[in-house]
């Protein structure tokens, strides 16, 4: 959740209306926002932000903006505009592997005090290390105007090629130097792990502006209070992510006062100019909103809210601010007519059934499973559902049996649904490896698995024990303790699966069901994930067995 600090009277003067405390504190919640302190010293309010789709409103700027449509002092997206002088970025093909993606502008005719470089700096740092994943998608470099000569060549250089002063700095280091010695340089050289060349922003007198991701030139980039003119620049893997940093900052600047100008930007195959403002519209009905709120509205009415909202609306169309791109579908945009209705204000209805709440019988059955063994000396995870195939097989030395894959993941290491719980818990083990054995731990959890053309979750568990004398035995002995509680017999065939030692792993059968895998995990799996003692592993299909303790 970002943290945002500004100061209480400079956030009124935006909005152009005295405010109280308790007011502001009411207000917040319209922005998702959780109003947490005001030092009356400083005049500096500190509220948190719950929403982090929201990137618009990590600024004084940005709530001042919201809140004027709120207070009904305007309506509407709010105006923007864009000189053109001839400014220029030259995008070398070399930046293509490393870091694709620039946007940038320039604003001029504002001076800038110690209170406004301060939102400049906050606004900077929250897009970097919330929207911009610790700057590995958007990473924003701001500068000194005066100190940049047109146009500026974004290309990518050997390591070693070339020297500049970084950013309060004191001595000229090059690229590789830089990540190994300087403070941000050690934080985010992971960023640039495997790559042969490096992203260098250089300006046409031979002047380094920046090593982006990483840190600016000492030389322009520094901001100073005093300073009229700027330069933003803004880098990334994502050239949707970068646009729309590039056309919050340029909302915010101008609502300062400052002049714009777009600037050029000139790939080997192509040319954009930005800002490059999005104008993303949908439709919406009356009966939409009727039946997501329960509210019979006029279009008049929705009209109203949604520009107190501050978009634009017209006859069922819906045009979204160029400074956002969280708006997915018309649900997004009817959750904001609920909120500038005012949930508090939606009348509640009749109960029109009664019923009584109660869990499910297969959960009662899991339940009383989980109980057996924390009891039998097993501690009990909680991993993410979502996983990776180079964890779930790879290094499990084993197959995919089908797995349901993230069209559009965020993280590889999060791209697929998970289809068995053995790995997860291996993967806890290697990262704790400092901690004393025997490890014994399980997870309950839901797997999802396709076969053919169906997808199918299963609730399973999974029970792993580690230590020197680990053994068949021992796991088996869970299995026995855990069917005699549960008043059932089983049988183990032999069977093969390549994450278990040949011969030390068996398929556990109950009422003509194969329900679990059973035995000693194999060396290379263990060593795959590092781990230098024998492991033990039990994986049980619950809804299997629940579905046989039902059977005669």
């Amino acid at each position: 959740m970002p943290t945002i600090n500004f100061s209480f009277r400079d956030l009124q003067e935006l909005i152009g209306k005295r405010l109280t405390i308790d007011e502001l504190k009411d207000l917040l919640s319209y922005c998702k926002a959780e109003f947490e302190d005001y030092d009356t010293a400083s005049d500096e309010v500190k509220a948190d932000f719950g929403d982090t789709n929201l990137p618009y409103l990590w600024s004084v700027e940005g709530v001042a903006r919201l809140l004027k449509g709120v207070l009904n002092l305007d309506r509407g997206i709010p105006p923007i505009r864009f000189s053109k002088n001839g400014y220029k970025i030259i995008v070398d093909k070399s930046t293509k592997k490393v870091r694709p993606y620039i946007a940038a502008f320039v604003a001029k005719s504002y001076n800038i005090n110690e209170s406004f470089l301060k939102q400049l700096i906050q606004l900077q740092e929250k897009l970097c290390e919330n929207y911009g994943r610790k700057r590995k998608k958007v990473s924003i470099g701001l500068y000194s105007y005066k100190r940049v000569k047109f146009p500026v060549h974004y290309k990518a250089v050997p390591p070693d090629s070339i020297k500049f002063t970084p950013l309060e700095g004191t001595k000229e280091l090059n690229l590789s130097q830089i990540l190994e010695q300087h403070p941000k340089g050690i934080e985010y050289a992971k960023i640039l792990k495997g790559f042969d060349k490096y992203p260098i922003l250089i300006d046409s007198a031979g002047e380094v502006l920046s090593f982006p991701p990483i840190i600016n030139s000492n030389f322009s980039g520094k901001v100073e209070i005093g300073d009229e003119e700027l330069f933003f620049e803004v880098t990334g893997d994502d050239q949707d992510a970068i646009l729309l940093a590039t056309n919050i900052f340029a909302q915010a600047l101008y609502e300062r006062s400052f002049e714009l100008f777009s600037v050029d930007i000139r790939y080997s195959d192509k040319r954009i100019t930005t800002p490059s403002l999005f104008k993303d519209k949908l439709k919406i009905t009356t009966e939409d909103v009727t039946n997501l709120l329960g509210l019979d509205l006029k279009d008049t009415e929705i009209k109203a809210l949604l520009e107190k909202a501050r978009y634009d609306y017209n006859k069922g169309s819906v045009q979204v601010p160029p400074y956002r791109k969280d708006i997915l579908h018309k649900v997004d945009v009817i959750e904001d007519i609920g909120i500038m209705y005012d949930y508090n204000k939606i009348e509640e209805l009749p109960l029109k059934s009664y019923t009584i709440g109660e869990t499910l019988p297969i959960t009662n059955f899991i339940d009383k499973i989980r109980e057996l063994i924390v009891g039998f000396g097993y501690q009990e995870l909680l991993n993410p559902m979502l996983s990776n195939k180079e964890l779930l097989y790879k290094k499990m030395n084993t197959q995919d049996f089908g797995t349901v894959e993230i069209s559009k993941y965020l993280s590889e290491t999060y791209s697929v649904v998970r289809t068995w719980l053995l790995p997860i818990l291996l993967e806890f083990l290697s990262k704790n490896k400092h901690v004393e054995y025997p490890q014994k731990i399980f997870e309950q959890g839901l797997v999802t698995c396709r076969k053919e053309d169906k997808i199918i979750d299963y609730e399973r568990l999974a029970v792993i024990s580690a230590h020197s004398e680990a053994d068949f035995t021992e796991i088996k002995k869970v299995l026995d303790a855990l069917t005699r509680s549960l008043g059932i017999t089983y049988t183990i065939e032999e069977t093969e699966h390549s994450s278990f030692i040949p011969g030390r792993v068996g398929r556990v059968i109950i009422k003509n069901r194969k329900v679990a895998y059973i035995g000693e995990l194999c060396p290379k799996v263990i060593g795959n994930f590092g781990i230098e003692v024998p492991v033990v592993g039990l994986e049980l299909n619950l809804t299997e067995l629940y579905e046989a303790t039902k059977t005669d």
